[in-house]
């Protein structure tokens, strides 16, 4: 059988076999019966009466049958470990420096610098946020050698950091998976690394670009499927955008944006199926979930990489995009919610939902809460209105969106990679205990949006004098970013 036959068979395995578990729980068989003598006693709309009805001969029919199947349990996956990078405090660009260099560019109108200013102010991040050297300078240094100059730079460190907590070498490594949005070189960013390395021949590599701020989820996903076909194997992520490239150096405001927004910063996380890798490892994953939106129109328009009238190459962002993000967060989170929200939850969500639609289209539909099963959350660091909103949605408070509003108060936004400086500082707070779940959200242009659960398998301390927070953590929460 080839991989993806593989691929396709582990998740089909997954899926029934978690269907069957839900079937098997006489709590299914119990509830069904209720809610539907209650819809009886009620004289609700027949329409109603359809959803359990169904469940209720599902599970009648297909109890009798389930001990036929004999689905073998997916291999569980482990986060052994993972690094940050800290990029050194001389790189750092203060909001003046930006807007001065920016000035004397002498590409920009004062419009635009106008423009750029009311973006940094609001966007909150401090002033403690690094650019790579290429773009220190005036003008920027965009050519193909710079950009593979950052790629050294924010690549090995974090690798060479993971190899040495770890205590493991390039040669135990089976699985490597790199992601990078904006560069895609030839020789790919995977064959620099193995080459920089000497790591072996039969190493499987892959190299995933174009992907957005999701990247990182989508390569965790991507490695958890091969994880469950390649046994007793390691696999490594390399997760970071490199900016010298990505430079936009016109006038038109969709564009300039993302000049303002992008920081410096790269991610080593290693997985692991192998057995010795649970006494070690901090985390199991629980559950990936993975939607897009790539199917409609104004979502795949929404934020484009094109060239503007002057031919100048940039990522325009539509006024459609915080509506799109919100559409493909919400079909994400309900799909997910379907799956591991207690039984109450789902229930309130679903009727709330046929009430809208059938009885009172003014009705609002209930948010379920994922607190009831979820303890610490990492958010897409996409600025500090976003983070709320989000928030707000989630029904979070203020310390549960903490993690996001300071990594991007801190760092910016380093896309893919933002995740991890948010797990990063749940550590480093001391905050996450075993038993803990971790809910990890990317979302990335296309659009998309994939959901990581990790449930903490060991305690974690002393992460304060580690990692990228080192030396800072204590400095915060401060009185918190612009919103």
């Amino acid at each position: 059988m080839d991989s993806a036959s593989n691929l396709t068979h582990a998740a089909a395995t997954s899926l029934l076999r978690y269907s069957i578990q839900l079937l098997q729980t006489p709590f299914i068989f119990v509830l069904l019966t209720s809610i539907e003598a209650y819809l009886l006693s009620q004289a609700w709309h027949p329409i109603f009466h359809i959803f359990p009805l169904s469940f209720l001969v599902l599970f009648i029919t297909t109890n009798n049958k389930l001990s036929l199947f004999n689905i073998a349990s997916p291999n569980p996956v482990y986060l052994v470990d993972f690094s940050c990078l800290k990029p050194p405090s001389f790189f750092r660009v203060p909001f003046s420096t930006f807007l001065e260099n920016a000035t004397l560019m002498d590409i920009f109108d004062s419009e635009s610098i106008n423009f750029m200013a009311r973006t940094l102010k609001s966007s909150g991040q401090s002033e403690q946020t690094c650019l790579p050297p290429a773009l220190h300078f005036i003008p920027p240094k965009t050519h193909l050698q710079e950009s593979i100059n950052e790629v050294h730079m924010v690549l090995f460190p974090v690798m060479d950091d993971l190899l040495t907590k770890t205590h493991l070498s390039s040669s135990d490594i089976d699985i490597l998976i790199v992601n990078c949005s904006g560069f895609c070189p030839s020789p790919s960013l995977s064959s620099t690394v193995i080459n920089k390395y000497s790591m072996r021949s039969d190493i499987k590599s892959y190299n995933l670009s174009g992907m957005g701020c999701s990247a990182s989820a989508i390569a965790i996903h991507l490695a958890e499927n091969l994880l469950q076909v390649h046994k007793n194997s390691n696999a490594l992520v390399l997760s970071t955008e490199i900016l010298s490239n990505g430079w936009y150096a016109g006038k038109e405001r969709s564009k300039l944006i993302l000049n303002c927004l992008f920081r410096m910063g790269s991610a080593a996380i290693l997985l692991s199926n192998r057995k010795e890798a649970k006494e070690s490892s901090k985390y199991k994953l629980f559950k990936t979930f993975r939607t897009q939106r790539a199917f409609d129109d104004k979502s795949y328009l929404s934020a484009l990489r094109e060239e503007d009238m002057d031919g100048k190459l940039g990522v325009t962002l539509t006024r459609d995009l915080l509506q799109v993000a919100g559409e493909t967060l919400r079909s994400n989170i309900s799909i997910l919610g379907a799956s591991m929200l207690p039984v109450g939850e789902k229930l309130r969500h679903g009727v709330s939902r046929l009430r809208k639609r059938f009885l009172d289209k003014s009705q609002e539909i209930y948010i379920p809460n994922f607190k009831t099963v979820i303890q610490h959350f990492c958010l897409p660091v996409s600025g500090g209105a976003v983070i709320r909103e989000i928030g707000k949605v989630l029904k979070l408070n203020d310390k549960d969106v903490e993690a996001a509003l300071m990594s991007l108060h801190r760092f910016g936004n380093q896309s893919s990679s933002s995740l991890w400086y948010e797990l990063a500082y749940l550590e480093a707070k001391d905050r996450v205990e075993k038993g803990d779940r971790v809910w990890q959200i990317g979302m990335g242009t296309g659009p998309k949006c994939v959901s990581l659960i990790w449930e903490c398998i060991r305690p974690i301390s002393g992460e304060s004098n580690n990692g990228p927070w080192a030396d800072v953590i204590d400095w915060y929460p401060i009185l918190g970013p612009p919103t």
